[in-house]
């Protein structure tokens, strides 16, 4: 019985540490395939409300299309990619490099963001992606954008970024 009091009790700090963070509901995707983000935002700034959210989408993350969110605007800024990338036989060489919503999320709610994108080859298999993500309130912000050096863990940064780890195509849970 203590136990599993105990189970719990760790099962429960760890699961509220999750709403921390800005937070990938997915922790995984193929290489070369498609992505539905889901990014969770578990409160505001220091008690404030989040009003803007600014997603980066790094090189190699193409074709994206945001949800948009009812009682929120949204903003994609566009620009040149690095390389060009082969997206069904059409080659994108420019496209969505940051998501922007802007509405009111009160510090005692938390909410989802949600968009699709493909990964595509230009992560290797085992690597992570990471989208730093910046929430904006009336007098400060958090800053999500951490990204762990090699053989960091990510839950030693203050503020890291959410990411996504990278498998071989057919093998995602």
């Amino acid at each position: 019985m203590k136990l599993t009091l105990i189970s719990a009790a760790v099962l429960a700090i760890t699961a509220n540490g999750a709403f921390a963070h800005a937070t990938l509901e997915k922790g995984e995707t193929p290489q070369g395939g498609g992505y539905k983000a889901v990014l969770r935002i578990g409160h505001g700034c220091s008690g404030e409300a989040t009003l803007k959210l600014r997603v980066q989408i790094p090189e190699g993350v193409i074709a994206v299309k945001p949800m948009p969110k009812a009682g929120w605007t949204l903003e994609t800024v566009k620009g040149p990619y690095e390389k060009e990338y082969d997206y069904f036989g059409s080659k994108l060489t420019e496209g969505v490099k940051e998501l922007v919503w802007t509405g009111e999320l009160p510090d005692e709610y938390y909410d989802e963001f949600v968009f699709s994108a493909r990964i595509t080859d230009a992560f290797d298999v085992g690597s992570t992606v990471y989208f730093s993500t910046v929430q904006e309130c009336a007098n400060g912000a958090e800053r999500w954008i951490e990204i762990p050096a090699v053989g960091q863990d990510a839950h030693d940064l203050e503020g890291p970024a959410p990411g996504v780890k990278i498998v071989e195509p057919g093998h995602e849970h």
